[in-house]
């Protein structure tokens, strides 16, 4: 590997002239040599496409085709950005993302097609990779080379948005230079090799599959296999026909793989690593103990303000030792939170006052959103809920996600700080209950919110995916010895498949805004009791207390909350 290549467009010329196998999909095999040749020919054509005073920015409207990757490299031969597009957006939102970001050129397959009729998206040129159009212009530039020395390390190379999991998607920033530095950072930390074959099977129009997967293939010259798609059913065949040792993750794809049938010959894999995030312990336990792969769980904010580095010695459910600059801080007073206390089984017992949002004090790599100056102030801290003159903060980078820390330095992930509970005057995060009730035998995934409540502030729901026995729940929350008495979920919503973005995240503002007025049966115990009770139109029509808010028995039933047959 160069390890002296300090931009994206470096590390693809790096390649000219090497024949080992670059990138599969499927059963197509490109070798390093050929992808640069592809890159270039793309690039060429790029240059000529787009107009010399517009904004180089190119939409990528693909599954994860080798064409995806390819217009990666082009971009970043061209000097170009690349906004990935969410095949799972619709409509409006669709067209918004494509607009907003300022795509003079849309790349796209003729399977997507359907999603962009009826769209106004004038100035746009579009190519479609799999017709005989485009191949032929393709074909005007096959005698390009790659060239490097167009590319900078500032040059704007992704413009990738948010996961959307929490409101409309911000599209972050991310240059060449800090591409390339993340994909040597990642390749030194987990020892990753030319021998290596990185398999992506996230979406690559999400930061995770480009910046954690592809980068570090990228630096250490390492083979790349795509899945089109994320199948759990295919994940372990996929593993085992391309020879796959390396993958990352995000969101509930873990439990999705754990949920398929076991295999006798399931640890007869040649994984050695995923990396990702919200696996969880207690699936990332499992994971090992079925295919004999270790799970890392790291973090890094998406929008690249702060990391956490993992390192050996890092305890079970930790992050990572916070580096220089990371902090822990007190949403309401700016002050630094002192330290978890922990049982002898590792619970957290002062999860009220050692839980925060962690800030990063120091030099932070953060680069912006593009077009939204409102959203880049609220995370640099001068949002007028993040900094006061009395409490400082503006200029710092806050991450909004919640963290408690041990008397070591090592940090522990708490849930966004979207996702915190205020229950009788006590501060929860949702992911120390989900963690919890991640547990009980029937969770096959599990996700907490707040609803609100007149006299408490907020009551704990849970919408469960999974079986579930209201007794057999009860017993397991009273056996659970770190589950605060605050913590027990007045409300759980059983769902058959828990709703996800397109990256695996869970739909979390959608249940919370769908409340207990969702399409699914929800069970719910009164004030004072254990016992998990089928909720009726009849209990909302008598509502007191916590269901008084809750909309009326007619409403209720339009939206499906009588009982019915599955």
């Amino acid at each position: 590997m160069d390890s002296r290549a300090s931009t994206v467009a470096e590390l693809i010329a790096a390649r000219w002239g090497d024949h080992r196998p670059g990138l599969r999909c499927e059963d197509r095999t490109m070798t390093h040599h050929e992808v640069a040749a592809g890159a270039a020919a793309r690039a060429a054509l790029l240059t000529d496409l787009l107009p010399p005073t517009a904004e180089p920015h190119l939409g990528v409207l693909l599954d994860n085709t080798p064409e995806f990757p390819l217009w990666l490299a082009a971009a970043s031969l061209a000097g170009a950005a690349v906004a990935g597009v969410n095949p799972t957006r619709r409509g409006a939102e669709l067209a918004r993302d494509i607009l907003h970001t300022e795509c003079r050129v849309l790349i796209t397959e003729r399977t997507h097609l359907p999603l962009l009729e009826g769209l106004d998206l004038r100035g746009v040129r579009l190519l479609v990779t799999d017709t005989a159009e485009y191949t032929g212009l393709l074909t005007r530039y096959a005698d390009a080379r790659p060239d490097p020395s167009r590319a900078t390390p500032r040059d704007r190379f992704l413009l990738y948005f948010t996961s959307g999991s929490t409101g409309t998607p911000k599209a972050a920033l991310c240059s060449q230079g800090r591409l390339a530095a993340a994909g040597h950072s990642l390749a030194d930390q987990f020892s990753l090799s030319p021998d290596d074959v990185h398999y992506v099977c996230m979406p690559m129009f999400h930061g995770n599959a480009v910046i954690a997967d592809w980068a570090p293939a990228l630096v250490t010259g390492a083979t790349v296999a795509l899945r089109r798609r994320f199948s759990a059913s295919g994940f372990l065949p996929d593993v085992c026909r391309y020879g796959a040792t390396y993958f990352t993750y995000v969101g509930r794809a873990i439990q999705y793989v754990l949920a398929t049938a076991q295999r006798g010959d399931d640890r007869d894999n040649p994984l050695r690593l995923g990396f990702g995030t919200e696996a969880g312990a207690v699936d990332a336990a499992a994971f090992e103990r079925r295919f004999g792969v270790r799970l890392v769980e790291g973090y890094g904010s998406s929008e690249g303000g702060a990391a956490i580095p993992w390192s050996p010695g890092t305890p079970p459910g930790a992050v990572g030792r916070a580096a220089a600059g990371l902090v822990v801080l007190d949403q309401e007073t700016r002050e630094e939170c002192p330290a978890g206390v922990f049982d002898g089984a590792g619970r957290l017992l002062n999860g009220d006052e050692a839980i925060g949002e962690l800030v990063n004090r120091g030099p932070s790599p953060f680069e912006g959103y593009w077009r939204n100056p409102r959203a880049e102030a609220e995370r640099r801290g001068w949002g007028s809920s993040r900094s006061s003159e009395a409490a400082g903060g503006g200029g710092w980078y806050w991450t909004g996600d919640l963290f408690y820390r041990d008397t070591d330095g090592y940090l522990y992930f708490a849930g966004r700080t979207d996702d915190r509970l205020r229950v009788d005057g006590e501060n929860l995060a949702a992911a120390m209950i989900e963690n919890i009730l991640a547990r009980y035998e029937g969770a096959e995934a599990v996700c907490v919110y707040a609803v609100p409540d007149p006299v408490t502030g907020d009551q704990v729901m849970a919408t469960l995916a999974g079986t579930f026995d209201p007794l057999s729940f009860a017993e397991f929350l009273l056996a659970q010895p770190d589950l605060g008495t605050k913590m027990a979920p007045r409300f759980v919503r059983v769902v058959e498949r828990m709703p996800v973005t397109a990256t695996h995240k869970i739909r979390r503002a959608e249940l919370r805004r769908e409340g207990l007025c969702g399409p699914d049966p929800v069970w719910w115990r009164r004030p004072g009791e254990c016992t998990y009770r089928r909720l009726t139109d009849g209990d909302l029509e008598n509502a007191e207390g916590p269901l008084a808010p809750t909309r009326g028995p007619s409403s209720v039933r339009r939206q499906g909350l009588e009982p019915r047959t599955r």
